[in-house]
């Protein structure tokens, strides 16, 4: 179980990639990200930019000065970077399970707001809405991105305990 927003390293290792296929700077990494996320994530500043001088101090990246955008502050993954690149990807495999449990947190918190009689949300008409209707497009969009990304979606019928022994994951209730 996560105790708040996206797996520990993730935005390192977003960085470290971006950085390993060319030399940006913080706000374009900033923006990669959110188009990575289909335009539904993007860090925070305060998150990407520190991280960036942590990767200058380490020496995993340097400064790289370009005479047509003076101002900019571009990072370059070093020789030393791309060794952590390879540890990070390493770590970063071991996270699916995490992912998994940020997207269906949030999904039941959004029911929740929608069935639980102990919240009283109020939407406006005219805009999105916590029920089943906009619920059914969320998983309709994650199908969609699914067959997109992996071909048909096939529903898989085991419950959690069986998908998890299947798989040889231990199930943690």
């Amino acid at each position: 179980m996560r105790k708040s927003g996206p797996p520990k390293g993730l935005i390192s290792y977003l960085v470290l990639e971006l950085l390993a296929e060319k030399p940006r700077y913080g706000y374009e990494i900033l923006k990669e990200i959110r188009e990575i996320s289909g335009g539904h994530w993007e860090p925070s500043y305060g998150s990407v930019y520190p991280i960036l001088y942590k990767f200058e101090e380490k020496g995993w990246a340097e400064r790289v000065e370009r005479e047509d955008e003076p101002d900019r502050k571009y990072f370059a993954l070093t020789d030393s970077g791309h060794e952590e690149l390879v540890e990070k990807r390493a770590e970063t495999g071991d996270k699916a399970e995490e992912f998994a449990d940020v997207i269906l947190g949030f999904y039941h918190v959004y029911v929740a707001f929608a069935t639980d009689g102990r919240f009283d949300v109020e939407s406006p008409e005219d805009a999105w809405q916590f029920d089943e209707t906009f619920s059914s497009w969320i998983i309709e969009q994650l199908i969609r991105h699914h067959e997109r990304d992996f071909g048909n979606f096939e529903r898989i019928d085991d419950s959690p305990e069986t998908f998890y022994e299947r798989y040889g994951i231990e199930f943690d209730s």
